[in-house]
């Protein structure tokens, strides 16, 4: 058996069953197995990762989820759970800018790796925000300092454990939004919109989302923006030959159909192909509406949250267009959020009216600008991200699909990337009918429920069901919330549960 740092053999003590191997699931599973269980990793598709997939075509690949890394620190653990060190088997390099805006009109920002080049940035748009930036960076400070290192790894199952946390949360105005807080300190309407588009990536309306999230400014700032040379796919495989070693075992292939109660308790899962996988507990990383809507028993076990699934906002959904260039576009950063005409009108028919309106905001990544294996010589590989309506809204993708695809394409070729319509090659896409049937997100939303404040902390869902004492979530839809290091800390708070318990 593989030994951990302090040289103690791991034992075991028992089998636990982690449903769903993205990064929540392969988190949790490497923690339990450092901890001595006996663990059993499964998932529905045919390679680890959830919604980092690996996609090839026409010999360009293309990362198919989180492209962009921040809390490097995260994945170290891991490694280190079993005395290894996680640059010995991927590098993390550090991107400069982190991200490159284009306004609609053709303004451009480059939010860079320093501060003193980013000020330099912002004085081309109004000298008197490089205080404003300042401002921002020092409230983000305070609200990581709560929100992140004192919040983010510790349960919210019970309501004192909230209650205990008002007065910070006054302090640090949760009762705002990401936008409110920026916009306090910024006055340019285009800065505004650059520094307040953090939510988005971890499923948000930064008009909606609690302004919590605005720590993500400090986080980067305290740890970085990196890519992981080979793309997010060699960071997976190279995670899953960690579990490999550390004795977990993995299936795939394996849909599950239901998690098996017995007087209260989970005992395992049953497949859809019938196959029985028992357990002492269960830890799922899969969305958990999904989980409760259609892998438990009984309707007595499905409401856990204060409100509806009717009541209840999911995050936007995803269009996501993967193609090839025959050429190069070295001017193209590795980061480029593309922005239209529209902000907050745009975000309100995503998120609220749920239509799919004429403009688009975007985000394009080539990840050729670092890493050229990507790609054949001489060309380049993008995805580019369009938010959209998730299926609450009544889009027809079989027909706006490749209509939407035709008018990234153009709009694109007559901005940052001249001739595209004629230089792109093996393109395909997704749309959030395919999140629903690839992944069982509920309404294909890309990020589970959205991170307001009456979804957030004890709001959003529990880490240890309520009613199932070892039945457990450690996924995008579970406290703290979406994107890596949310995940990855989600896996933190179920150790910390079970700790607890194997104490008492």
């Amino acid at each position: 058996m593989p030994s951990l740092k302090n040289n103690k053999t791991v034992k075991s003590l028992g089998p636990v069953l982690v449903i769903g191997a993205g990064f929540g699931g392969i988190a949790a599973a490497l923690r339990m197995r450092a901890k001595g269980f006996d663990v059993t990793l499964v998932d529905r598709l045919q390679a680890i990762g959830g919604r980092a997939q690996v996609f090839e075509k026409g010999g360009f690949r293309h990362d198919a989820g989180p492209t962009v890394i921040t809390a490097p620190f995260l994945f170290d653990e891991l490694f280190e759970l079993f005395d290894k060190n996680r640059s010995d088997f991927v590098e993390f390099r550090s991107l400069d800018p982190w991200y490159r805006f284009y306004f609609h009109g053709g303004q451009q920002f480059d939010y860079r790796r320093s501060i003193e080049d980013t000020n330099d940035q912002i004085k081309k748009f109004d000298p008197a925000d490089v205080k404003g930036y300042q401002r921002l960076l020092a409230t983000s400070k305070a609200i990581y300092e709560i929100g992140f290192e004192k919040l983010a790894d510790r349960p919210f199952n019970k309501i004192r454990t909230m209650f205990a946390q008002i007065p910070s949360l006054l302090r640090l105005k949760s009762y705002y939004s990401v936008a409110g807080i920026v916009n306090r300190h910024l006055r340019h309407p285009l800065l505004r919109q650059a520094f307040s588009i953090h939510p988005l990536l971890v499923g948000g309306n930064p008009f909606t989302t609690t302004s919590i999230y605005a720590l993500i400014h400090y986080l980067e700032r305290r740890w970085g923006v990196y890519f992981c040379m080979g793309g997010t796919g060699k960071l997976v495989k190279a995670l899953h030959s960690l579990l490999v070693h550390a004795g977990v075992k993995v299936e795939l292939g394996v849909d599950i159909k239901e998690i098996t109660l017995e007087q209260g308790r989970a005992t395992g899962a049953i497949a859809q192909d019938g196959r029985v996988f028992p357990a002492e507990r269960v830890i799922c990383n899969g969305d958990p509406p999904t989980v409760y809507a259609q892998m438990l028993p009984g309707d007595g076990h499905r409401r856990k949250r204060l409100a509806s699934d009717k009541f209840t906002h999911y995050s936007m959904g995803l269009y996501v267009l993967f193609f090839g260039t025959k050429q190069k576009y070295p001017d193209v950063a590795h980061h480029t959020i593309w922005m239209g005409p529209r902000y907050k009108e745009l975000l309100s028919d995503i998120f609220d009216k749920k239509i799919l309106a004429d403009d688009f905001s975007l985000y394009v990544h080539r990840p050729t600008a670092t890493d050229p294996s990507f790609a054949p010589d001489g060309c380049d590989s993008f995805y580019v991200l369009c938010p959209v309506p998730n299926l609450r809204g009544k889009v027809d993708w079989s027909k706006s699909a490749p209509e939407l695809r035709n008018r990234i394409v153009k709009a694109l070729s007559e901005t940052i990337m001249p001739n595209l319509t004629s230089t792109i090659t093996d393109d395909f896409w997704m749309t959030p009918e395919d999140f629903k049937n690839d992944y069982r997100s509920m309404y294909g939303a890309g990020f589970s429920i959205a991170p307001i404040f009456t979804q957030s902390a004890w709001f959003r869902y529990h880490n240890r069901d309520p009613h199932i004492p070892n039945l457990y979530f450690s996924a995008a839809g579970s406290h703290p919330g979406a994107g890596m290091p949310g995940v990855l800390c989600s896996a933190k708070v179920v150790e910390a549960l079970i700790d607890k318990e194997l104490m008492e």
